[in-house]
This record gives C-alpha cells, sequence and structure tokens, in this order.
C-alpha cells in the first residue's frame, strides 16, 4: 500500500484519542480556555455525566468570526508566543483542544468580543454544520453534545454517568483552587452541583472545594528557594486519608498530577504517618517557566523539571518546616 496523506478529519479523531478520553477531558480543555481568555464567570452545565452534554460559558475576551474559524482548526492558538515554548505562561497553548474535541463529538461555538456582534458556528463530529449571528452576552459559549457517539469503540469504554460526573467535578475543584479570582458553577442533569463565588482568599477557596477539615487542620505554607516557591496547606500528620484523592497539587497555576511531586510529599511525612495513610493538601509550586516542561504529554497534566532534586528537596523541607512549626 503507498503512503498517503490522512484526511483531515481523520487526523483531528486520532489527536482527539490524546486530548479527549472522557467528558472531564473535554471539559478540562474547555475551562483552560476560559480562564486563558480572562474570565471572572465561567458557568458549566452538564448532562448525563457530560456524555450528553457539557458546555462552558464564560465572560471572557471573545472571539471574532474569523478567530473562531481558526480556533477550530489544529494547531491555531492566540497563547503561544513564536518559539518560546519554554515561556508558556497560559493554562493551554498547544492548538489542539477544539478541533479534536469537535471531531467527536456535536460542537456549538459562539462568541462575542466586546463592542461587537456575536457569532455562533457548530461542527458535527468534525463537519462544519452551520454558522451565523448569535445573540449572546460579551464571552464565549462552547456546547459539546453526543460526545464519541460516533466512535463506539471510544464510548463502551467510558464508565457509569455518575463516575464520569465525579471525574468532571474533580477537574473543575482543581482548576477552580488555583483561581480564587474566579467564580464557577456547575449544574448536572439540572440541579446546582457547585458554586464558588470570585475574590476568595486561597484558605476559604480551598475550604470550600475540598473540606472545611484541611483548613481547621492544616498549616500555611511558604518556602521559598533558589527562585521557587511553594505555597498553600498541608494536613496535619493526624489529619490523613486511607488514599491519596486529597492531594491537590499545582505547578505555575496548573494542575497536575506528577510523581516527584506525590513522593516528595510521601517523603515529608514519611515518619510523622503510617505507610498506608496519606496526607491532606493543596500544594502550589511557582517554578520559573524555563524550569519546567509542561509540554511532556497532550493532556498537559505532567510536567518535567530541569531540575528535580532541587524540587523535591524544596518540598520536602518546606513542609517539614511548616509541620514543626505548628
Amino acid at each position: 500500500m503507498s503512503i498517503r496523506r490522512l484526511p483531515e478529519h481523520l487526523v483531528n479523531r486520532i489527536a482527539a484519542g490524546e486530548v479527549v478520553e472522557r467528558p472531564a477531558s473535554a471539559l478540562k480543555e474547555l475551562v483552560e480556555n476560559a480562564i486563558d481568555a480572562g474570565a471572572t464567570r465561567i458557568a458549566i452545565r452538564l448532562g448525563g455525566g457530560g456524555t450528553d452534554l457539557v458546555e462552558v460559558t464564560d465572560d471572557g475576551c471573545g472571539m471574532s468570526p474569523s478567530d473562531m474559524a481558526l480556533a477550530l482548526e489544529r494547531h491555531a492558538t492566540s497563547k503561544l508566543p513564536d518559539e518560546a515554548i519554554e515561556n508558556v505562561a497560559t493554562l493551554g497553548f498547544r492548538g489542539e483542544a477544539l478541533p479534536s474535541i469537535a471531531s467527536v463529538a456535536r460542537m456549538t461555538l459562539e462568541s462575542r468580543p466586546r463592542g461587537a456582534e456575536g457569532w455562533a458556528r457548530v461542527v458535527d463530529n468534525g463537519v462544519l454544520v452551520s454558522e451565523g449571528p448569535a445573540a449572546i452576552p460579551p464571552g464565549t459559549r462552547v456546547r459539546v453534545e453526543a460526545l464519541f457517539e460516533r466512535v463506539p469503540a471510544r464510548r463502551k469504554f467510558l464508565r457509569s454517568p455518575r463516575s464520569e460526573f465525579a471525574a468532571c467535578i474533580d477537574v473543575v475543584k482543581r482548576l477552580a483552587m488555583a483561581r480564587p479570582d474566579i467564580g464557577f458553577s456547575v449544574e448536572h442533569d439540572g440541579r446546582r452541583s457547585l458554586g464558588v463565588t470570585g475574590g476568595e482568599s486561597l484558605p476559604d477557596r480551598v475550604a470550600a472545594l475540598t473540606d472545611r477539615g484541611l483548613v481547621d487542620n492544616g498549616v500555611g505554607v511558604d518556602f521559598v528557594r533558589e527562585g521557587i516557591g511553594l505555597g498553600g496547606i498541608a494536613g496535619l500528620p493526624t489529619f490523613n486519608r486511607g488514599v491519596a484523592d486529597h492531594q491537590y497539587l499545582f505547578v505555575n497555576g496548573r494542575p497536575v498530577k506528577d510523581r516527584l511531586l506525590i513522593g516528595a510529599i510521601r517523603g515529608a511525612y514519611a515518619e510523622m504517618m503510617p505507610r498506608d495513610r496519606h496526607a491532606v493538601v493543596a500544594l502550589f509550586l511557582d517554578v520559573p517557566p524555563d524550569a519546567v516542561d509542561v509540554n511532556v504529554h497532550p493532556a498537559k497534566t505532567e510536567v518535567r523539571f530541569r531540575d528535580p532534586a532541587l524540587v523535591r528537596g524544596l518540598i520536602v523541607s518546606g513542609l517539614r518546616r511548616a509541620l514543626d512549626e505548628a
């Protein structure tokens, strides 16, 4: 068989396999876009655990019709300076999210910059169905319906609506925790599931999204070494859990799941709690952009540090100092 170029819709569907694993993956990408757009309020509607509906509405900067068209093309982004990926400061930057999602679902994209008219584009599994004027407030609304309906091989691997909804809520909590200046609301199947107002303090936001017990049974962390800062809240050793599901980790405001950071937390608490128990923490690591690589995986949940030993040592020292002073 001769070599041939893959059609664009198939390229997008392949990319979606990496970017969009489940409804929570699509939701994460859309909320990150809203944050990067400068939103102060983000409203989320879900249906059927996110399989039937994921809708994100923000009051950010909005997009012109021409920008909307570009946003649905792969590797088109407004967030990355030319040849400066090491200095990326936004949550998104790859330019893959919208076209990938639109290739495996029915997407309605509506947007309106301030001082301009609104516009809408509807894409059904990679095919542009319609476009035209839209009456919406300034900002952007993205509606994703029937995710994976035409990709049964992917849809059959989804879990129950309840499990998929739990994954969606976890995504929102982690993104909202890093941005107490932004208000977030979540509605699932017509019922309000989560709501936090913008302008909260970090401890109040953490308490609202996790457990008030963490604030009441935790200590503040504030530690700096060689230009890297560690902040947040660390639970006392006596305030622990049987699973590590309440460890919220952020690097430059980006929620991550990183083995190095998890190992450093375990090392810091090693002599303070049984091996089968896990610390409860919400930790925010601020690292110079050129000292961390966020372009490790399309989902952007993994990072790679230029000096992992320095980062691990900083976390262990910072946590132990905070706990010793409690």
